[in-house]
């Protein structure tokens, strides 16, 4: 048996369509969790918290503090996340709690701060969300999960990654407020158009990689929604928690989760070992 051709640099894969290693391209294994259910149940958690913990600082800091204050954390998470060596729970997941808190900061700011309508930034957002996807295949071959390998593809993920939760950001609010849906009846039409790619995935033999996309955008608007109804007062068609104390919450939640995905992850490793 021969062994396989290490490929061509040039190119920037081998044979079997791996990336190695060339200029301007540093390995970054393993840098995202597995797709399980405790990964959708932390995403679901960290777009209800963007959601509510933006609505609160807006609110009591301004605007304008607000977004330099989410601004900073999200630079502090993504620095954090792309110099560790490999993934950590809790550092992916504390980048992906501040993209979407700055998601969010976002999205709203066009429309608090510049005026701009749902119905615009929605598209504007949309229309961002595809040129990164393209641009990032037509770089890289593949949009997978499994394949962000090289520091390359972690720039094009994380990218992705924030327009996704701007344009879920600006959609969800397009239908609660713009078009009069309210947040109730956006949790249902979220709730269904998320749930929709898995039974797609189990159902017929869909693409796989634009299924986890359409779910991965799709945990945005409906996590937001159910943050804001259970958040806002009933006035604005919600239950009257507060955001604030919604936001708490979540965050307890989150970091459950995520303390439970760091433990199983060690112990696998002791495991391996």
């Amino acid at each position: 048996m021969s062994l396989p051709s290490p490929g061509d640099p040039a190119t920037g894969h081998d044979r079997s369509g791996r990336s190695i290693p060339g200029p301007g391209m540093r390995y970054a294994a393993a840098k995202v969790p597995e797709v399980t259910v405790w990964f959708w149940v932390a995403k679901l958690l960290t777009t209800g918290m963007g959601e509510t913990t933006w609505d609160w600082a807006a609110l009591a800091l301004g605007p304008v503090p607000a977004i330099g204050l989410s601004g900073l954390g999200f630079v502090v998470a993504i620095g954090l996340q792309l110099r560790a060596p490999a993934y950590r729970a809790w550092t992916y997941w504390f980048a992906v709690l501040m993209v979407s808190v700055f998601g969010t900061t976002c999205a709203d700011a066009v429309h608090v701060v510049l005026g701009v309508p749902y119905a615009v930034s929605t598209v504007v957002f949309l229309i961002a969300v595809l040129a990164a996807f393209g641009l990032w295949y037509r770089v890289e071959g593949t949009l997978s999960m499994h394949s962000i390998d090289t520091r390359r593809r972690e720039l094009f993920y994380w990218s992705a990654v924030i327009l996704t939760f701007a344009l879920g950001t600006a959609l969800g609010d397009l239908t609660a407020t713009t078009l009069g849906i309210g947040y109730a009846g956006s949790i249902l039409l979220f709730g269904v158009l998320f749930v929709l790619p898995f039974v797609a995935r189990w159902a017929t033999a869909a693409n796989a990689v634009a299924l986890f996309w359409t779910a991965y955008v799709m945990t945005r608007p409906f996590g937001a929604s159910v943050a804001d109804w259970v958040g806002v007062p009933a006035a604005r068609g919600g239950v009257g928690i507060g955001t604030g104390l919604v936001s708490l919450v979540a965050l307890l939640a989150i970091v459950a989760v995520v303390v439970g995905l760091e433990v199983g992850d060690r112990r696998r490793a002791v495991a391996v070992s």
